[in-house]
This record gives C-alpha cells, structure tokens and sequence, in this order.
C-alpha cells in the first residue's frame, strides 16, 4: 500500500520518517520546503489538483497530514494563509481520498479547545471554543474532513516536541544554558507530546490496519500534567543546567495576541482503548529526546 505524508520536513514529519523506515509499504514524503540531504517530493496541498494527481499517480491509499501552519501569533496578521493551510488544504486532503475510498490521517490541535475554562481532561466530543485564529482554522479543517465523507482518524495533539525543528524543548535546552534566570509560566497546564510517540502510534494503527470501521476523533498526548515551568524544570534537569535560577510567573506577564489554553489536558482513553496503544508519562520520553539531543 502506498501512504502519503505530507508535512514530511517538520517535526512529526521528520519522526513519521523514522518509524517508517522499516515498513513494507511504500511511504512518499512530501513537503513544500525542501530539506538538504532528505529526499523530499514537492507538493503544494492547497492546490487540489496537484493533491489529485499525486494520489493517482501513484495509487495514494492513506494520506497522513502532518502539514499545518502553527505560528499562533502570526495567525492573528495572517488569517487568510493560515486557513488556507489548516482548513483548506486538509479539505484538499479529505476530498482526494474521498475520490479513491482512502483514509486520511489528520493531526489537529489543543488549541479547538480553551474559550471555556475547563478543570477536567477534555474529551473529543466536547465542543470546540477556539479563542484565535491558528485554533479557529484547525476546527474548521476538522469540520471539512468531516463533512467530505471520506475515511478519516482525526488525531488531536498538544505541546508537540522533538529533536526536530524550533520547539519548546529546544528553545528551554539553549535558554537554561546560557541564562542566569529564566520566567516560565505556571498558570498554563497540559501535557507535552514528543513527537516521536505520536508518530509511532499513528504508525501502529495505519501498519496493523487498525482504522478499519474507526473512522473518528482522538486525543494524543504523553500521560501526565505539568504547567510549562514544571516542564522547564524537567528539561533543565535532564540536560544539567542547574545554574539557571527558574522561577513561576503569571501568564499576564507575557502580553499575547491570543489568549491560549489555559488548561489543555486532553483525555486518551478513547486511542488506548479502540486502537490499544500503550502511551509513556511524559518525563520518560523527555528523558530520551534530552538524550538524543545532547
């Protein structure tokens, strides 16, 4: 079978890259930027026709959508690119695999939720209440693939990291490293996500054929909660920089265009339950990113 990931240059594109290596199916990774030294088939998403050929050309079965445009801020003077990538293009995606009875894999985002203050892990059938733009245009990018009626996993995600990329992770190793102190937020709570979790769970249920009769959404996410300076604190640790003196702070104290979650902890039981994935606490796969990259 042949499967499609587009997307293929970012983070869990670079991760989707690794678990698949070992595959007997044929897997083409695309994207718009190319990367030196990875092979990379060039395709723009948001032209539907280009999406059309690349499926029939070579009998695309499963399109995995690890393509999005995730700068939130930005998102608030970029409204028009932003919904063109994250509710047409999966649109695109949906209608293409709709034409051939494929399935699309999409990955969406915390950021549906946190108009409403939620104290309890959020669960796929609660209703969307974005509160900017990138959030807005992820659920209207669900809400297409829904309505096209192809086969679809639709796969929520929060706090996404790797070694791949600009990320949290990678922006707290270097700031530790080289500051004296550091202001992290403590009133912002989720779970973080390393990507390569994610990849291989996606991996599972499209390698097992998994998502037959499953068509739905699901959350993903490590296991666990911690606010963005316990999780500073853990990256910290792990990599040894213990000379930097980092303190909790309001989220207040850091004027933004959009107001973000403030608690975004996402409820799997609905993933490990149909499909029997079995998810690390998130200090556990820290530890092996940390390692990786240091």
């Amino acid at each position: 079978m042949t499967i499609l990931v587009t997307g293929a240059n970012g983070q869990l594109g670079s991760e989707m890259r690794l678990v698949a290596a070992g595959s007997d199916d044929r897997y083409i990774f695309t994207d718009v930027v190319e990367l030196p030294g990875v092979e990379t088939v060039k395709l723009d998403i948001t032209d539907l026709q280009a999406v059309r050929q690349m499926v029939l050309n070579n009998d695309v079965k499963v399109i995995v959508n690890c393509a999005a445009y995730t700068n939130v801020d930005k998102a608030e003077e970029d409204p028009d690119f932003c919904a063109l990538l994250n509710a047409k293009a999966p649109e695109n995606l949906a209608v293409a695999m709709k034409e051939v009875d494929g399935l699309l894999v999409h990955v969406s985002t915390d950021y549906v939720f946190g108009g409403d203050p939620y104290n309890t892990p959020c669960r796929e059938d609660q209703k969307g209440t974005p509160t900017g733009v990138y959030g807005l245009t992820k659920l209207q990018g669900e809400q297409a693939i829904e309505a096209s009626g192809c086969h679809y996993i639709i796969i929520r995600t929060a706090w996404l990291y790797s070694e791949f990329g600009k990320n949290f992770v990678r922006t707290m190793l270097m700031l530790t490293s080289t500051k004296p102190q550091l202001n992290v937020v403590f009133d912002q709570t989720g779970t973080p996500t390393y990507a390569l979790d994610l990849a291989e769970a996606i991996y599972d249920i499209v390698n097992g054929r998994k998502y037959e009769g499953n068509d739905g959404v699901y959350h993903f996410s490590n296991e666990g909660v911690c606010s963005w300076f316990d999780f500073t604190k853990m990256i910290a640790e792990y990599a040894g920089n213990t000379e930097c003196d980092i303190r909790p702070c309001h989220s207040d104290e850091f004027p933004s265009k959009v107001k973000r979650p403030s608690y975004s902890v996402l409820d799997k039981t609905k993933i490990k339950n149909t499909f029997g994935i079995n998810i690390p606490y998130w200090t556990d796969s820290l530890k092996k990113c940390i390692k990786n990259l240091l």
